[in-house]
């Protein structure tokens, strides 16, 4: 991500998180009138914990990643315990409201306020402590079973299995890839595919964070696309670096894997806007391509299968929205994607959605475990 892409994007989350950060000092603070050192050391621990995300997020920009990882993990903590008390506090805003409206008096309300505070600080505490243990445990391996009519029945019971949005960076590291490759190893697939956001920071910085991926081992090889996290961090070097672990990079082109199944792979669709040689093209994938045979298509983002139905593919494999990674924010993702997570049909063409094998900013999962898929390719005729 260049230098001004960075502070405008730092200028929208300081405006964001003064206001969330204003709202919860209110509800947590002020309205439920605590002993003055009370308040004074929530006003104080919000203000510090306030700064602690723009703090975070310039060092795991600028700083070295071991110096930096303390600084991310409280910064992206405390981000995702903010978000999670902020979406407890909002529905309660309703009791509150009923409380005027029935003329309530100041010392019931001022109960109220305490009452609602403390539930609030319960709840979002419990939430955050099972998102941090979801993403700290081990990744489970979700089974996918997948009717294509075009598969050959020789070919039915093939094996795919899909990663996505793993998000290397400051908080998740090569001890995290080690695992990931060793639970795919035990699986014996004939095709990894890895679905873009594998990484966020540089070749030069995590380029060893990730050669594990190299162990890898599937019969027809392991495929990557890229992903809108892959064009922050340099993703010509990220190319190259990939293809020296044994990684094929799809973009925008097709392979015959067995006789009677093709892969397809697209550029992001964020690509286009990142300069020359770059954009989803999904016609350019497909050009010349046999219609009797089976075809699946790698696409980072789940939109790509406007594209995809148009042009006869069998399944789309993708993964971006992470299920939402914290509940309900999969509802806000719905308006920027056709489909969140898991299985669906569009038009015709299948798509199955990754909730994700990492996560991205707040190290929690609410409501959206990750995973590893193992998808069944089956012809049930």
């Amino acid at each position: 991500m260049s230098v001004w892409r960075l502070l405008v994007f730092l200028a929208v989350v300081l405006s964001i998180t003064a206001g969330i950060h204003y709202f919860l000092w209110i509800r947590l603070a002020r309205d439920p009138a605590w002993p003055a050192p009370v308040v004074r050391g929530l006003a104080w621990g919000l203000g510090l914990l306030a700064a602690s995300i723009p703090l975070g997020l310039f060092a795991s920009r600028l700083l070295p990643r071991s110096t930096a990882a303390p600084f991310a993990w409280l910064a992206y903590g405390w981000m995702g315990l903010m978000f999670v008390l902020f979406l407890t506090l909002v529905p309660l805003e309703v009791v509150r409201a009923g409380a005027r409206v029935v003329g309530v008096d100041p010392e019931r309300r001022l109960l109220l306020a305490r009452a609602l505070a403390g539930a609030a600080a319960v709840i979002g505490l419990g939430e955050s402590v099972a998102g941090l243990a979801s993403v700290l445990g081990r990744v489970g391996v979700q089974p996918v079973r997948v009717p294509i009519a075009k598969l050959p029945k020789s070919l039915s019971g093939y094996t795919i299995v899909q990663i996505s949005d793993i998000h290397v960076g400051p908080t998740i590291g090569r001890s995290f890839i080690d695992q990931i490759v060793r639970t795919i190893n035990a699986l014996s697939p004939d095709l990894v595919a890895i679905t873009g956001d594998l990484v966020d920071g540089s070749v030069a910085e995590l380029g060893p964070l990730v050669e594990p991926l190299k162990d890898l081992r599937a019969k027809d090889g392991v495929f990557f696309v890229t992903g809108n996290h892959e064009y922050y961090s340099g993703v010509d070097a990220w190319i190259g670096h990939l293809r020296t672990l044994g990684v094929r990079v799809l973009r925008n082109e097709r392979v015959a894997l067995r006789d009677g199944l093709d892969l397809a792979g697209v550029d992001d669709t964020s690509a286009k806007s990142f300069g020359r040689g770059h954009g989803q093209d999904v016609p350019r994938a497909m050009e010349g391509r046999d219609e009797s045979r089976a075809i699946v298509l790698l696409a980072h983002q789940p939109k790509a299968v406007i594209d995809a139905c148009k042009h006869g593919v069998d399944l789309q494999l993708s993964g971006h929205t992470h299920g939402g990674q914290i509940w309900p924010w999969g509802y806000a993702v719905r308006l920027d994607q056709p489909h969140v997570a898991g299985l669906h049909d569009h038009h015709g063409t299948a798509i199955y959605v990754s909730r994700g094998t990492g996560y991205w900013g707040p190290p929690m999962r609410v409501a959206a475990p990750a995973e590893i898929t193992r998808i069944e390719l089956v012809n049930e005729a």
